[in-house]
C-alpha cells in the first residue's frame, strides 16, 4: 500500500497535522506565532549545515530549530524586546540557511521543496521519521499538558503549585523543534507556523475546554492536509501551499459561522 505516492503524502500529512495541531493551541494561547516562524525559519539553516556534514536532515533541522528555540526563550527572558527579537532572529536564521545552501556546490539541494514543501516526494523514510517525530510530541505534549496549560493561563497559580513556566517553557520549545523537523518535509520552513497556527485558531470558537480544542485541532489540520493534497491533485497546484490554503478556507468559515452565531 505504502508504494502509491499519494498514500504516502496522505499519512504524511496526517502524520504532521497531529504533530502540529495541539502544539499550536499552546502558540494561539501564548501568542506566539513569531516563535514559531523564529523556529521554523532556522531549519533551513540546520538542513544545509545537515547535507554539508552528510548527515541526516531531520537531525540536522532539529538540532538548529532547538538551539534558535532556546535561544529566544534566553535572550526574551532577560527583558529584550521579543516582538523585535524574534523578527531580527527569524529572518536572520533564514538568511543564512540560504547563504549556506548556495555554498553547496558539490550537493544538489531544491531549495523550494525545504522552503514550500514537497510532501509529494515522501519516501518510506520521510514517513517513518514523520511518525515517529508526530509521536514523540505527542507524548511529549501528553505527559506535560496539565503544567505546561497551567503555567499558560496562571504563571503565578503554576508556581504556587510547585511548576516552573520556565521549565514547561523549554518543554514547549522542545516540542516546537520537533515539530519543525517533522514538517518541513510537509510544508516547507515558511508555511509550518500557518499548519501550528490555523488549525487551531479555527477550532478556538467551538471548544469549551482546552481538550476539546486540541482535539478539534487536529481534526481540522487532518482535514486541511487531505483537502490541499485533494486540490493539488486535481487543479495541479503545489502541495504545501494547497494544504495551508485548505487551513485558511476552514478558519474563515469558522469565522463566518461564529459571526453567524453571534447574529
Amino acid at each position: 500500500m505504502l508504494d502509491d505516492f499519494l498514500i504516502r503524502a496522505a499519512l504524511a500529512g496526517i502524520g504532521a497535522a497531529l504533530a502540529a495541531a495541539p502544539l499550536g493551541c499552546f502558540v494561539v494561547w501564548r501568542r506566539m506565532a513569531y516563535f514559531g516562524d523564529a523556529t521554523a525559519h532556522a531549519a533551513i539553516l540546520g538542513v544545509a549545515l545537515a547535507l554539508a556534514l552528510s548527515i541526516s536532515v531531520f537531525a540536522g533541522a532539529l538540532a538548529v530549530a532547538l538551539v534558535m528555540g532556546l535561544a529566544v526563550s534566553t535572550l526574551s527572558a532577560r527583558d529584550h524586546a521579543v516582538d523585535t527579537l524574534l523578527g531580527v532572529m527569524a529572518h536572520s536564521a533564514l538568511a543564512f540557511g540560504l547563504v549556506a545552501a548556495s555554498f553547496l556546490t558539490n550537493i544538489r539541494i531544491d531549495l523550494m521543496a525545504y522552503l514550500f514543501g514537497d510532501i509529494l516526494a515522501v519516501s518510506r523514510t520521510d514517513l517513518g521519521v514523520i511518525w515517529g517525530g508526530a509521536a514523540l510530541v505527542l507524548a511529549l505534549v501528553a505527559w506535560r499538558w496539565q503544567a505546561m496549560l497551567t503555567a499558560t493561563l496562571n504563571p503565578e497559580l503554576a508556581r504556587a503549585a510547585g511548576i516552573d513556566p520556565r521549565r514547561e517553557q523549554l518543554v514547549l520549545t522542545l516540542a516546537l523543534a520537533l515539530v519543525v523537523a517533522v514538517a518541513i518535509k510537509v510544508v516547507g520552513a515558511l508555511l509550518i507556523t500557518a499548519l501550528l497556527i490555523i488549525p487551531a485558531a479555527s477550532a478556538r470558537p467551538f471548544a469549551r475546554t482546552p481538550e476539546a480544542m486540541a482535539l478539534l485541532a487536529v481534526g481540522v489540520g487532518i482535514a486541511a492536509a487531505l483537502a490541499g493534497l485533494g486540490a493539488s491533485l486535481n487543479f495541479d497546484t503545489p502541495a504545501g501551499p494547497s494544504i495551508v490554503a485548505a487551513a485558511a478556507l476552514g478558519f474563515a468559515l469558522s469565522t463566518a459561522i461564529t459571526a453567524f452565531r453571534r447574529n
